[in-house]
């Protein structure tokens, strides 16, 4: 179980990470094969499935927004801490943004789920 001190330093670096556009130290926070699914994956791709797989893959996706939003991006709101899992609430780019993090026991995510408004 992951603890209420392990989600919320996870936020803080997870969107100080973002907010850097340092995208080396955002992929620092997942595990190599983690999975990503997101609606923007979904409307930018095409991929009704909405998921990615890999660093390689998700960071070549991201690569690409960081390079299309070059500002701060993210201002935390709420941290949820569940047993193997976090949610962080953000005030993001196109609004408010949840974003679940399952995380193996090393701490790095292997999944994570976006909820964009």
């Amino acid at each position: 179980m992951i603890t209420s001190q392990f989600a919320n330093q996870f936020a803080q670096e997870w969107l100080h990470s973002w907010n850097s556009h340092n995208l080396d130290l955002i992929l620092s926070h997942y595990a190599d094969d983690f999975e990503m699914i997101s609606p923007y994956i979904a409307t930018i791709t095409g991929d009704p499935s909405g998921t990615l797989r890999g660093k390689k893959a998700v960071g070549q996706y991201w690569g690409a927004a960081l390079a299309k939003y070059p500002g701060p991006c993210f201002d935390l709101r709420q941290v949820l801490v569940g047993v193997q899992s976090a949610v962080i609430y953000y005030q993001g780019i196109s609004g408010m943004a949840a974003e679940t993090f399952e995380v193996n026991q090393e701490g790095k995510v292997i999944k994570s789920i976006a909820h964009c408004e």
